[in-house]
């Protein structure tokens, strides 16, 4: 395999973390990337608690977790706020708080976070079933698809399948124009919820890169991503007012190898460390 590096006017341009999965995302300016994605991505999950093991929930199910804002305390444990500032403070589980939980196929031992988490979670969120609030138990370890990942190791928490979702500027650009409806209409990136957005690659060209080095950072795209109905909810919301990006992405971006349209790559972390929005890419192509 040949490999050509880009040149140096690609950028990071965005940085999310996604501490509890579903909820809103956080911005950073500088992140610690770790083997397992950024620091405390995804960490945190709200299952369904009428089955054993315990069903992850999302906005798949639930679009209303997208109006949860979510901070990450210094104990480890989070605060879960409402837009009216109607806040909980959830200090990290005992670890003897042992739930058996399922993420798609994988089906693990988590950490329960209590029963106050649990009815301010169906409260806020006008849900008629019990739910419980998780943490990634980290005497478990959930590894990679190696089909994709290869030899890397990845691991991740509670993540779909992979540590970190790479997305493009000019790929959304490009989207959007033919989405149509003008400047008014564009769809955000974060319809997308990436963990990490570059800029100054040209459209789609991330479906030919193989690594990223961001100064001390090496991360290797290992598989495009499948987008579904989450995409269609706005990220402040929960409301899904269309069926875009969907209905533009199946007319060009229906990727018949994966099982559906895909916008986005999922990546794996060959070298940690940290990185600022700012920083230069070095992006090496597969040829």
């Amino acid at each position: 395999m040949q490999s050509l590096e880009s040149s140096d006017s690609v950028t990071v341009t965005g940085l999310f973390s996604y501490p509890i999965k579903g909820c809103r995302a956080i911005s950073h300016r500088t992140a610690a990337v770790l083997t397992t994605g950024l620091s405390h991505d995804r960490e945190w999950m709200v299952v369904d608690a009428r089955s054993s093991p315990a069903q992850f929930i999302t906005q798949r199910q639930c679009a209303a977790m997208a109006t949860l804002r979510v901070d990450v305390n210094a104990e480890a444990g989070v605060t879960l706020a409402t837009d009216g500032n109607d806040a909980l403070r959830v200090d990290a589980p005992s670890r003897s708080a042992l739930i058996k939980v399922k993420v798609w196929n994988h089906e693990t031992i988590a950490l329960d976070a209590g029963d106050a988490a649990a009815k301010w979670l169906e409260s806020r969120l006008g849900l008629s079933h019990a739910v419980r609030l998780v943490r990634f138990n980290r005497d478990m370890r959930r590894e990679c698809n190696r089909l994709y990942a290869g030899d890397s190791g990845a691991h991740t928490y509670f993540a779909d399948g992979y540590p970190l979702l790479v997305t493009n500027t000019a790929s959304l650009a490009d989207l959007n124009l033919r989405i149509g409806g003008g400047a008014n209409a564009a769809l955000p990136m974060n319809r997308f919820r990436p963990n990490l957005v570059i800029d100054g690659l040209p459209a789609w060209d991330e479906d030919h890169v193989d690594t990223l080095t961001i100064g001390e950072v090496v991360l290797k795209l290992a598989k495009p991503c499948v987008r579904c109905e989450v995409t269609t909810a706005d990220q402040t919301t929960g409301i899904r007012p269309s069926d875009e990006p969907l209905k533009t992405l199946s007319r060009f971006r229906n990727n018949k190898e994966f099982g559906g349209v895909t916008f986005g790559w999922n990546a794996v972390v060959l070298v940690p460390g940290d990185i600022s929005t700012g920083d230069l890419v070095s992006a090496g192509y597969r040829f």
